[in-house]
């Protein structure tokens, strides 16, 4: 009896071992089958920081309450009505087919070609601000932009005038820094009649940079201006548009190794939307209406967020209207990070669209000053209160 007792105990023994051996091949296979999928499927598809982000805030508004009523009753009696359900199916559902049955543009952003330009999150809306509006980046294929163009006389003499304070600081020890990664984005009104196509080698956005450059300096922040022909630059090096911030970035990246002291940074731009959409007049003035655009491909742009939003409620709190909001950009189909990566301080500015003047985004840019002037000399108190 003892004989068959040992062999029955073997047998199981051999048996269990058996089992242990394969679950464990098993969940090493299902291991391994689980990284090769989440390395090869499009990480910026599921796994950016916008995501990230969308699904952390459903969690903290709807899981999160939910959850801390299951552990602790008292959550359940006190102000249960204003507790969510979570909604476990719909966020699943969101994450795996990235549609937002509340976002018809998640849809159509696929079967629409271009409509992905005006995917974007309004994050504080302007006045009359609304997804049919929202900035656009646009641009003629390279040969077309390099082509040249005619500019009034009077704006050619100005912008030759400016050339020599291309790219060196209007102050000593910089603190701020301007770059333009469309540096050739320009405004109708200033170029010849029969011009169709908003760029210019000299009279573009770059003026705009240098005259908010100046409006700084008044004010008491010294300030480096960047006026480098980024477009020049994607031609010579046989690259697309959608590049400039490639270059923008070395160009910025020169920039902070040779001035730590730089503290924040503005990469302005020109927006493709019509005349009635950005301007409006205040006190007896025309002004070109200014968009903040904050990238969200950066695990960090919350500070950036923080910041072009505290912008905008400062301008709106002097001149309302003035400002159309705060946007931000990220996932497929968008750079969603505008070098804004390289530092907690930096906004990307629309000023005014093709159909503004340059005299209308000059009284802008001074008022932009005034507002990014007091923004920083009062977190310049507080901090040295602490």
């Amino acid at each position: 009896m003892i004989p068959n007792l040992k062999k029955k105990n073997l047998a199981r023994n051999r048996t269990s071992f058996r089992h242990v051996l394969i679950a464990g091949l098993t969940g090493y296979l299902f291991i391994m089958f689980l990284i090769a999928v989440l390395t090869s499927v499009d990480q910026d598809q599921y796994f950016s920081s916008r995501n990230l982000h969308a699904w952390s805030s459903h969690v903290q508004n709807e899981l999160l309450a939910a959850f801390f009523t299951y552990e602790n009753r008292y959550f359940a009696n006190v102000n249960a009505e204003e507790i969510t359900k979570p909604a476990v199916s719909s966020m699943v559902f969101e994450f795996v087919t990235r549609l937002d049955i509340k976002d018809p543009r998640t849809l159509l952003g696929r079967e629409l070609p271009g409509f992905a330009s005006f995917d974007g999150k309004i994050i504080v809306a302007g006045d009359g601000t609304d997804f049919t509006n929202m900035p656009v980046e646009s641009a003629p294929p390279m040969e077309v932009l390099m082509e040249e163009r005619e500019a009034t006389a009077k704006r050619l003499e100005i912008a030759e005038n400016s050339k020599g304070n291309a790219n060196e600081a209007s102050g000593e020890n910089p603190i701020a820094h301007i770059i333009h990664s469309h540096s050739r984005e320009s405004y109708l009104p200033e170029l010849e009649e029969r011009t169709d196509v908003a760029f210019h080698p000299e009279v573009n956005i770059t003026l705009v940079g240098e005259r908010l450059g100046q409006a700084l300096e008044k004010q008491g922040i010294s300030t480096e201006v960047n006026k480098t022909d980024i477009e020049q630059k994607l031609h010579e090096n046989g690259w697309d548009f959608p590049q400039s911030y490639d270059v923008s970035r070395e160009v910025l990246q020169e920039a902070i190794s040779q001035n730590e002291g730089l503290e924040l940074f503005f990469d302005l731009h020109r927006d493709s939307q019509s005349r009635d959409v950005t301007t409006v007049t205040i006190n007896g003035e025309t002004l070109a209406r200014t968009m903040f655009v904050i990238g969200e491909n950066n695990p960090d742009y919350e500070k950036n967020l923080e910041m072009a939003t505290e912008l905008h409620n400062k301008l709106e709190e002097t001149y309302p209207g003035l400002s159309r909001g705060v946007i931000t950009k990220g996932g497929g189909g968008a750079n969603g990070r505008y070098n804004q990566d390289l530092s907690e301080n930096s906004v990307l500015i629309e000023m005014g669209g093709i159909e503004n003047s340059l005299d209308e985004t000059y009284r802008t840019a001074d008022i932009l000053a005034e507002v990014i002037s007091e923004q920083y000399f009062e977190a310049e108190s507080v901090e040295g209160e602490e």
